[in-house]
């Protein structure tokens, strides 16, 4: 078994007010935590992960490829394809903390760079 514990001093900014932290990583999948603060936002982009994922606080708006938006709030889980496009937002007044587990893993994310 391997024990990843969450350190947020070590999470990396990826983007403006976008931190993600890379926990566990397995031969199949790998999980990732990540906090994204009012007003921030994720760019549109696709990868050929499988990503699931769960809201713990706050409320994300989804923007998809075709202009479709889907808000996920506390609570609540997603998945989105491989390949599929999408960007997200914050648009509330409190952080968005979550957790996102993609398949096949993301070992080395181009984020940490």
């Amino acid at each position: 078994m391997d024990h990843v514990p969450h350190d947020p001093s070590g999470d990396t900014e990826a983007v403006d007010g976008v931190h993600l932290a890379q926990l566990a990583t397995g031969e199949n999948m790998s999980v990732q935590h990540f906090s994204i603060e009012p007003g921030a936002e994720v760019p549109s982009h696709s990868h050929h992960h499988e990503q699931a994922g769960y809201i713990t606080a706050g409320a994300l708006t989804f923007v998809l490829a075709d202009g479709e938006e889907v808000v996920c709030e506390a609570g609540d889980s997603y998945v989105l394809a491989g390949e599929e496009v999408h960007g997200a937002e914050n648009r509330g007044d409190e952080r968005v903390e979550g957790i996102d587990v993609f398949s096949p893993p993301r070992p080395n994310p181009d984020w940490q760079e």
